[in-house]
C-alpha cells in the first residue's frame, strides 16, 4: 500500500468486510454497509482497493496460501518446524490433509470472499456516472474475483461459481471458465478505463487481462485461445502486487525472514533425475541465497526478500513457455523448440529471471520437448503457485505413483464450508 491514508482507508473497509462475513456461504456485507459504502464512487474505489488488501496481504491472504500449499503439495518447499502442524501436514499430503487445515481453509474462505466482495463492485456500477470510471472498477473487480475463482479451481474439483446461501457447485472446467469470461470482459473494460489516482496501481491491465486469460485457458487445455492472448502480452511491462513496511509481503514476513516455517526444499528447487537444473542455471541463484545448502538460514529468494518486494501476478517467462507448449501439444515442434530456447537463453529479463543457458541440444520430438517445457516451467516459476496444475496437465507422477510429485491432486473441502452448505461434495480420496 503506497501510503498510510490509504491503508486507513482500506483497513476500515477490511474491518466491514470481516464483520458482515458469516459462514453462510459468504454473503454480501450488510444492507448498511452498501447504503455507507457502495453507492458512492469513493466508497466503490475503497472496496476495489480493499479487494487487493484482502487478496496479497498477511498469512490469511490467497498468496498466502495459494504459494504456501502448492509448494508443501508440490515438494518446492520443507518445513522447518513441525509445531507449524497446517504446513506440516501439507507437506506429509494424502490423509494428513483434511478438512480443518488452516491453510487449505483459509485459501477457500478468502477466495469466497473477495468473489463476494467483487459482486458488491460489480452490482453497484449503476452509482458511477463516469463510463471511464465504470470501467477502471470493472478491471479491478473482474480481475480479483477471476483470480479467486482460478484458485478455486486450480485446489478444487469443484466449487461454487455464484455467491448466495447453499450456493451450488460447479465442476473445476466450469469455475475456470467463468474465471476466463471475467478476465476477457476486463480486458475488454480496459480498452475504456480511466483509472482515479485513488485506486492501488501497480497493474498493467492490457497485458494481465491477457496472461491471466493464456494460463486459464492452458489450464482448460484450449491451446489455441492460449497462444492467441498468449501473444498479445506486452512482455516489457510488470503488473504487481505492491506492498510497504505496514502492510507487508506475506511470503517473505512468515516464511523467508525466520527459520521458523518453510523455506525451499533444497538447491535444486526440488527437482531431481532429468528435471534438476543445471548447476550454471541463473535461476537457481534468483530463487535461492546459495546453492551451499542449510536449514540453519533460510535460503529463501526470488520475489520474497524484503516486506516491500512486489509480487509479480505473472513473468514474462511464463508466458513464453505457455507458447512453446501450445505449441508443442499442436505438433509444431520446432516452434515450441524457438520459444522455449527464448527462455534459456533469457539475459535481460524484466524481473531478472535469467537463465543465461545455451539453446536447447536434445531430442526434436514432442514428447522430449514437453518435458523440457515442464522442467522450465518448474524452475521459471518456482513459488509462483502454478506446480500443482502443472503437475497434473503434464500427467507427472501422482500421490500413489511410484516416485511422486505431488502428494495430493485435489484439496478437501473445509469444514467451515461443509458444515454450512449442504450441497457441499465428498472429499476426494487424494
Amino acid at each position: 500500500m503506497k501510503n498510510i491514508f490509504k491503508l486507513f482507508f482500506l483497513t476500515f473497509v477490511s474491518s466491514i468486510l470481516i464483520v458482515s462475513c458469516t459462514k453462510e456461504e459468504y454473503l454480501n456485507p450488510s444492507q448498511a454497509t452498501e447504503s455507507t459504502v457502495v453507492k458512492d464512487v469513493n466508497g466503490l474505489i475503497a472496496l476495489a482497493n480493499g479487494l487487493q488488501y484482502r487478496y496479497s496481504v498477511s498469512r490469511t491472504s490467497p498468496i498466502y496460501s495459494y504459494i504456501t500449499a502448492n509448494a508443501l503439495t508440490t515438494n518446492e518447499w520443507l518445513v522447518l518446524n513441525q509445531g507449524n502442524t497446517d504446513e506440516a501436514n501439507l507437506q506429509a499430503g494424502k490423509g494428513n490433509v483434511i478438512g480443518n487445515n488452516a491453510v487449505v481453509s483459509r485459501l477457500w474462505e478468502q477466495c469466497n470472499l473477495v468473489k463476494s466482495s467483487a459482486n458488491l463492485i460489480i452490482n453497484n456500477l449503476g452509482f458511477v456516472g463516469d463510463t471511464a470510471t465504470r470501467n477502471g472498477l470493472i478491471c479491478y473487480a473482474n480481475l480479483y474475483k477471476g483470480l479467486s475463482l482460478l484458485q478455486l479451481g486450480t485446489f478444487w474439483e469443484q466449487a461454487p461459481i455464484n455467491v448466495g446461501k447453499a450456493a451450488t457447485f460447479s465442476p473445476r472446467a466450469e469455475v475456470l471458465a467463468e474465471a476466463v469470461s471475467l478476465f476477457e470482459s476486463g480486458l475488454t473494460a480496459s480498452s475504456k478505463a480511466t483509472f482515479s489516482s485513488g485506486l492501488q496501481g501497480g497493474i498493467d491491465f492490457p497485458s494481465t487481462f491477457n496472461a491471466l486469460i493464456a494460463r486459464t485457458y492452458l489450464m482448460l487445455n484450449n491451446y489455441d485461445k492460449a497462444f492467441a492472448a498468449a501473444n498479445k502480452v506486452d512482455l516489457t511491462k510488470k503488473s504487481e502486487f505492491t506492498f510497504d513496511a505496514v502492510s507487508k509481503n506475506p511470503i517473505f514476513e512468515t516464511h523467508y525472514s525466520n527459520v521458523n516455517v518453510c523455506e525451499p526444499v533444497d538447491n535444486k528447487l526440488g527437482l531431481t533425475g532429468a528435471l534438476a537444473p543445471d548447476a550454471t542455471d541463473g535461476r537457481l541463484l534468483f530463487y535461492l541465497k546459495s546453492l551451499t545448502f542449510t536449514t540453519t538460514a533460510n535460503e529463501g529468494k526470488g520475489f520474497f526478500t524484503s516486506n516491500v518486494d512486489k509480487i509479480p501476478l505473472y513473468l514474462p517467462g511464463e508466458i513464453i513457455l505457455i507458447k512453446a507448449e501450445c505449441l508443442a501439444r499442436n505438433n509444431d515442434v520446432p516452434g515450441a523448440i524457438t520459444e522455449l530456447n527464448k527462455v534459456l537463453t533469457k539475459k535481460t529479463d524484466i524481473f531478472n529471471v535469467n537463465a543465461n543457458l545455451s539453446d536447447y541440444s536434445g531430442a526434436v520430438d514432442k514428447d522430449a520437448v514437453l518435458l523440457q517445457i515442464y522442467k522450465n516451467r518448474c524452475i521459471e516459476l518456482f513459488n509462483s503457485g502454478l506446480k500443482l496444475d502443472d503437475s497434473r496437465r503434464f500427467g507427472r507422477p501422482g500421490p500413489t505413483d511410484a516416485g511422486a510429485e505431488r502428494n495430493r491432486n485435489f484439496y478437501p473441502y473445509p469444514n467451515s464450508e461443509r458444515d454450512n452448505n449442504p450441497n457441499t461434495p465428498a472429499d476426494p480420496s487424494i
